[in-house]
């Protein structure tokens, strides 16, 4: 039996033998009665120059280990001494859990900043071997030493522990919990073990591998944002802002037991969940994981194969413990109070695009775990969503975050550093889209901090090449210490690894991980370790269903395979006599999937740039925001192309919703460019994308969580909203008097801003007295046109504050009155205006407005408690989504009466009474013949003889009964969300 197998049956907690004699216990009666196993780990900085590192990372096995040697450990079987179960208290540690866990990092010391970061290093495979083992089992540790994994010491000292009657989480002594409970308990400590490993190494910058830490202590929040729908939609719908990553879990808009947590690459979705599990192991106050009961956190790229949900637990998270199986997972998780699941990267699931049918497939369609809360984290969605699931984005760091992640984890309270670091940025506009990405900001920050040589870079290309160049200056330096690896390896020379990064960015479906073997086969043995060294390529334990362990190798950060993809397109395109057609060369590589390729490629050779060039300009169109940004990189030089971005902003600029990410940055870096060289926007249309203007930050935020930060030369400035739809619980954007007044202060060259669309709700007035001298003088013309099709225009008069009205309609137009009391105070002041000029109103529409008839049925009362008076201009009434008794029915039907225009009353999805007697019915109404219907679930009419529904003899009425297209709008866009839920999956 190995030393490994004997402390593991002398601690099990089912039961057994504590394995220590009184005397021995005795003996030590001063520290905590808990087994001290510790075994040596090398480091690469530990070994030797003439020892490889394979040969030093050695597994252990009972050849390589003598237990005889073993602080504390008898050389004796433990099994074979006497004992009984009660002496299990051993490993409890008398709080909240049975068997005894790591002690908590302690705060980190002023002169040992953390460097933390989006990211977490690979860990060695021997060290997670051993952890999984030893799960359960604490090493003793006394104040300040140094963490097992490297990172922050642990000052928090080991517990004695309490008597054999110590009560359980689970309200009951050790040794009165039956099997199935027990198994509960080990399975939990493992989970919170496993996690512990993971979340006290994070690692921001991935060649400083000595310094590992926990994620609590350097985690700094960026942009949160939800999308507030009623059923999950593949648009980019109206997103509200979460103030915390906390309220994921609590806040009611976004309950349900389907969420996903959206972001591009290096926007921080791992080390979210890294938060999230620490929160949990260590009940954080004010937490909502405080009180789940279990925690499942997997990552999805180890799941290559493995169809079993319960089965990637007991691999990745048990280590294969033969005490738990997966029945007894299913049962925990099944039986548990609170459990909450996990699944980190989907868009590096190896198998969503497999035909087979996976757990994970029929989790995410809510065929499994109904029931429990499920998080998948996932840079685009999936084809299968359930309609319950609710979507939340990151949205990457504001000027707000990137100074608190400088203070928290670069420069203290130093504001001199500070203010250094920000300054570099700000001589680097070229960085300033980048540098929103969490991950680049991170290490952009401690290169520009570390390094006092810092220049200034005319493109990301350059940016790069600098990035790049101080991953292997800093393993230069480490090789030069005593008794560490020596690398000798060019850093120019990479021929075969950039071949692989092309590969495998240039696939239908990128996979960029590669199996350890065929890799360092493929790349040399020499080269493979000088990469892993430096920290840009990662290695990684994975367990494919019914195969033996491995490890896969992927890159730090796509990031970086775009970058070596980018030296191999250079390197093709430069021989000479090539004939690679460009269309072939780039047939699986979108410009929105991977920009940094072409952006790189055109940065590395101005030769081969000019190819590619013409190719952009051949399939994005020579104006392509995204082409001038190629020629930017190509140029090396923003005066190259400020004659381009002249031309660009002498026109109007468009920013729309259909377009994708990269499109619109490329689209904000040009107009950062104009701004920082003081050219002027003639004109800057927002189609359907405005989201809000950020006062504290002073930048116009778009729909998609991008910002435009620097809007200080637009002259004029065009928002259009959608079509706000009635079906649903749309809601408008509100501008405030604030952000009002802050757009007009950011933006000083502005002249004009036009407003279009009911999907905005701005302020009734301005007060006078908050309007700065400066902005009356300059006399902006602000309009706000609520209906395009009636010509209802709203102009600011600056002198007073107040809205002045001008109508350029003379036909019939509709009107629609939603459920927020700005609205519903516009609604009635152009009723007012419209009623008043004369102009027909065709349809007046109520969506979950409606209230009440006044006592005397002269006027509508409103949600907000606003009046509308008896119309003579209308000729349609109808009130949507809101129930209505017997005495509101007659009371609108008196309404009705009075407003002599009415030829049909309409109600639609709500409820209404199911007969009305003919004598409460006014008689005028019948003679004027007018219609009222009624659609809960089919079209019915009212009979205004008998007071009875009758079923509509035909479905004519279906497509257009005054519901402003409602019915087929709905309609369409459910068939719309089938159609997509069918795809395959899609970004």
């Amino acid at each position: 039996m190995s030393w490994l197998q004997r402390a593991a049956r002398r601690y099990n907690p089912f039961g057994g033998t504590s394995g220590r004699s009184s005397s021995h216990s005795s003996q030590h009666s001063h520290q905590s009665d808990i087994l001290h196993i510790q075994r040596p780990l090398h480091r690469a900085d530990e070994i030797a120059p003439s020892t490889s590192r394979d040969e030093s990372m050695i597994e252990v096995t009972d050849d390589h280990y003598d237990a005889s040697t073993d602080e504390g450990m008898s050389a004796t079987d433990p099994m074979e001494q006497t004992g009984n179960e009660e002496r299990m208290d051993s490993v409890c540690t008398g709080d909240d859990w049975v068997l005894q866990r790591h002690p908590r990092p302690n705060e980190l010391s002023q002169d040992t900043q953390p460097i933390p970061g989006p990211s977490t290093s690979s860990h060695s495979v021997e060290h997670l071997r051993q952890s999984q083992r030893l799960i359960g089992y604490q090493a003793r540790a006394s104040s300040g030493s140094p963490n097992p994994v490297g990172g922050a010491a642990c000052s928090q000292s080991t517990e004695p522990t309490e008597g054999p009657h110590t009560m359980t989480s689970l309200g009951k002594p050790l040794h009165r919990l039956t099997e199935k409970q027990k198994k509960k308990l080990f399975f939990i400590e493992a989970l919170k073990t496993r996690y512990k490993v993971d979340y006290d190494k994070v690692q921001p910058i991935p060649y400083i591998k000595d310094r590992l830490y926990c994620v609590d202590k350097v985690y700094v929040e960026g942009g949160f944002e939800f999308m507030p729908t009623e059923q999950v939609t593949r648009g980019s719908g109206s997103w509200e802002r979460l103030e915390s990553y906390k309220p994921v879990f609590s806040d009611q808009r976004i309950q349900s037991v389907r969420r996903i947590i959206e972001g591009d690459p290096g926007y921080g979705k791992t080390t979210l969940t890294l938060q999230f599990a620490y929160d949990w192991c260590n009940r954080v106050e004010g937490s909502p994981m405080r009180d789940v009961e279990v925690l499942i956190l997997l990552r999805m790229r180890q799941l290559s194969g493995i169809r079993s949900i319960y089965r990637a637990i007991e691999v990745y998270l048990l280590g294969s413990d033969p005490r738990v199986k997966e029945a007894d997972i299913a049962a925990i998780i099944g039986e548990s109070k609170s459990a909450i699941v996990i699944l980190d990267g989907y868009d590096e699931y190896p198998d969503q695009h497999s035909r087979r049918v996976t757990d994970i497939r029929r989790i995410l369609k809510l065929d499994l775990f109904a029931n429990t809360p499920v998080i998948l984290t996932t840079r685009y969605l999936p084809g299968y969503l359930a309609p319950v699931t609710k979507r939340v984005r990151l949205t990457g760091f504001d000027e707000i975050a990137r100074d608190e992640y400088i203070r928290k984890a670069v420069v203290g309270e130093d504001e001199i550093a500070l203010s250094s670091i920000k300054a570099r940025l700000k001589e680097n506009p070229v960085l300033e889209d980048l540098c929103q990405v969490p991950l680049v900001f991170v290490m952009f920050a401690h290169i520009a901090h570390e390094n006092k040589d810092f220049q200034n870079f005319k493109s990301v290309t350059e940016f790069f090449q600098y990035m790049i160049r101080c991953f292997h200056e800093h393993l230069k330096i480490k090789s030069k210490e005593l008794n560490t690896v020596r690398y000798s390896i060019d850093e120019n020379e990479h021929a075969a690894l950039d071949k692989l990064a092309f590969l495998a960015i240039s696939q239908e479906n990128q996979q960029i991980t590669w199996r350890r073997t065929g890799m360092r086969k493929q790349l040399g043995r020499d080269f493979y370790e000088t990469y892993l060294a430096s920290g840009i390529l990662v290695e990684e334990e994975v367990v494919p269903e019914r195969s033996s362990r491995g490890v896969e190798v992927r890159f730090y950060h796509k990031l970086f395979c775009e970058w070596y993809a980018a030296h191999h397109i250079v390197y093709i395109l430069s021989q000479p006599g090539q004939s690679v057609p460009l269309n072939e060369l780039f047939r699986h590589m979108k410009p929105e999937d991977v920009q940094y390729v072409y952006r790189f490629a055109c940065g590395l050779n101005r030769d081969v740039s000019s190819s590619i060039l013409q190719y952009l300009e051949k399939s994005q169109g020579r104006s392509n925001r995204f082409t001038l940004l190629c020629l930017l990189e190509q140029s090396g030089d923003v005066k190259g192309i400020l004659g381009n971005v002249r031309d660009m902003c002498s026109q109007t600029v468009n920013i729309k919703e259909g377009d994708n990410r990269m499109l619109q940055r490329s689209t904000i870096q040009l107009l950062d460019i104009a701004a920082g060289h003081g050219i002027l926007v003639s004109s800057l249309h927002l189609d359907q994308c405005f989201s809000k203007f950020d006062v504290t930050n002073a930048c116009i935020v778009l729909r998609s969580g991008l910002r435009l930060t620097n809007p200080k030369t637009l002259k004029v400035l065009r928002v259009s909203g959608r079509t706000r739809e009635t079906a649903g619980d749309s809601k408008g954007i509100e501008v405030t008097r604030e952000e009002l007044l802050g757009l007009f202060r950011t933006c000083g060259a502005l002249t004009e801003i036009r407003f279009e669309g009911r999907e905005f709700l701005l302020p009734h007035s301005v007060s006078a007295e908050l309007i700065p001298p400066t902005l009356k003088t300059r006399n902006i013309i602000v309009s706000y046109e609520r209906y395009r099709e009636h010509g209802v225009v709203h102009q600011l008069n600056w002198d007073n504050g107040q809205w002045q009205h001008q109508i350029t309609a003379d036909g019939p137009v509709k009107v629609y009155i939603f459920q927020e009391e700005l609205d519903q105070q516009w609604g009635k002041k152009e009723l007012a205006v419209l009623s008043t000029a004369g102009v027909s109103i065709s349809e007046l529409i109520l969506v979950r407005s409606f209230s009440n008839i006044t006592d005397d049925t002269q006027s509508i009362i409103l949600t907000s408690g606003c009046t509308i008076p008896v119309l003579h201009t209308v000729q349609e009434l109808w009130i949507l989504y809101t129930d209505v008794d017997l005495e509101k029915f007659l009371r609108i039907l008196t309404y009705t009466k009075e407003c002599t225009e009415i030829t049909k009353l309409g109600f639609y999805y709500c409820e209404a009474p199911d007969k009305v007697d003919p004598e409460m019915i006014p008689p005028l109404l019948k003679e004027r013949g007018v219609a009222v219907d009624w659609f809960s679930n089919r079209w019915r009419h009212l009979d205004l003889d008998t007071g009875n529904w009758k079923d509509e003899e035909s479905e004519e009425d279906d497509s257009d009964d005054g519901t402003g297209g409602t019915g087929s709008e709905s309609e369409s866009s459910e068939d719309e969300e089938s159609e997509e839920d069918d795809s395959d999956d899609s970004e």
